[in-house]
């Protein structure tokens, strides 16, 4: 998923603000930008996965590989490059468009040598062009997500416009998590990421078409980025300025956002080969996930944002904490008693409402935390030092599993993972709580003040 990388506008659209906006030309564009940010994040992550286990790949080296999207935790090191360098060959067209552009042609053109290579072609080479895939993605992601802030004429403009890119997005993590497996059903993997590969070309179409939002001299007026002063305010400074903001609360808010997600990370790369040994096909997982699965997100994330309106962000955040790991136990069960019809469905409801209502509920925690006097950048950082240990512990999940396996089915050491990873959230449960009396402490010390 993108991180939105500004304070909630005043009034925030909806989808049906958008769709009634399409005849806007720059809403269209943006729908379709979104849909290009969110159609390579999966491809190189679980979709990945279960290609590779289709292809008899070992856990552990799937899990491995899983390590590419670690390039989405660490993006914000070159983000001030991209704010302060025009792409090289395509600087005509606007420092956020050229970037845009380029990225947009290394994403498109990856996923095609991606498709040619294939995991017969070697894994080290399939590795090499998913990393591609992923550094370009960030990139992308980057830029896109500048422009649209920069773009946007007013607070309700910038509304639209985000709705209009998570929107696209969301269209492309269903095309990318659930269409693709009815398209590989058909035409193989291989033709499948040549496809997706080649539907890039929609983005690069968009970034074509739109405006560049600012004027060349307009762009920064910071320190050069190549200067001691200029690395410090681009990386160093937003975490002093947090930390000073914060005071006593900061490390624990730190810490909190960095452990809340981690069931969900660890247990990534593991699910689409536990389908694949599981025995379930890629259209009964496409069925699945479009219907239960679209269901089961589009509940969570409508009930953290009723959560949020009734109970606060701090109480949301607790809730989400706890529910977090509901999608991990759901697939000890799946993994236990077997994939039943009933039993699958329900386990992808309950992934999708789990990690839909949690995901919601840490965005709108570290919104209400820029509401407070965040900057972009800060807002950035934050968002990418969520995602980085359990990104990094991950890659270990397929070595975890195979070493349950020693003595034991295989069916019975998915479960113990799933398991363990579920029990991996309670550390978050713990901080969520002690954050939440902290803050609350805090509140009433200030106001007493």
């Amino acid at each position: 998923m993108t991180d939105s990388t500004t304070a909630e506008p005043k009034r925030r659209a909806g989808a049906k603000d958008v769709l009634k906006s399409l005849g806007r030309p720059k809403v269209l564009f943006t729908l379709i930008l979104g849909f290009g940010s969110g159609l390579p994040f999966l491809l190189t992550g679980n979709t990945l996965g279960l290609w590779l286990r289709e292809h008899d790949v070992t856990l552990a080296m799937i899990g491995f590989l899983s390590w590419v999207g670690l390039a989405y935790s660490f993006k914000f090191l070159w983000a001030p490059i991209i704010d302060k360098v025009d792409a090289p060959l395509l600087g005509r067209l606007g420092r956020r468009r050229s970037w845009m552009a380029l990225a947009q042609i290394l994403v498109g053109a990856a996923l095609i040598a991606m498709a040619v290579i294939g995991p017969d072609g070697g894994l080290v080479a399939l590795g090499a062009a998913a990393l591609v895939v992923a550094f370009a993605s960030a990139t992308q992601d980057i830029v896109v997500d500048a422009w649209r802030i920069e773009t946007a004429e007013d607070d309700e403009d910038l509304g639209l416009l985000t709705s209009a890119f998570q929107l696209g997005y969301r269209f492309a993590i269903l095309a990318a998590n659930a269409l693709i497996l009815f398209v590989a059903a058909g035409i193989g993997w291989n033709g499948a990421y040549a496809v997706y590969g080649a539907l890039m070309a929609l983005a690069l179409f968009a970034t074509f078409s739109v405006r560049e939002p600012l004027a060349r001299g307009a762009v920064a007026a910071a320190p050069p980025i190549w200067t001691p002063r200029g690395i410090f305010d681009a990386i160093v400074g937003p975490f002093v300025a947090f930390v000073r903001t914060h005071r006593a609360l900061a490390l624990l808010m730190l810490a909190a956002i960095s452990l809340y997600r981690l069931p969900d990370f660890v247990m990534g790369p593991m699910v689409g080969p536990f389908y694949v040994d599981l025995g379930i096909s890629k259209e009964a997982i496409g069925s699945a996930r479009l219907t239960f699965g679209l269901a089961g997100t589009l509940v969570g994330i409508a009930a953290a944002g009723l959560s949020a309106l009734r109970l606060g962000f701090g109480k949301t955040l607790l809730l989400g904490a706890i529910l977090g790991p509901g999608s991990n136990l759901a697939y000890t069960a799946l993994a236990t008693f077997g994939a039943s019809t009933p039993l699958f469905m329900t386990t992808l409801f309950v992934e999708n409402f789990s990690e839909g209502f949690a995901g919601a509920a840490l965005v709108a925690y570290m919104s209400s935390l820029t509401s407070l006097g965040y900057t972009a950048t800060q807002y950035a950082l934050l968002s990418s030092f969520y995602a980085m240990l359990g990104k990094v512990l991950k890659g270990f999940s397929g070595q975890v599993v195979e070493s349950l396996q020693i003595g034991r089915d295989l069916m019975d050491a998915y479960a113990i993972f799933f398991a363990m990873t579920a029990a991996v959230g309670i550390p978050a449960v713990i901080l969520s709580i002690v954050l939440a009396n902290r803050t609350k402490r805090e509140a009433a010390r200030l106001s007493a003040s």
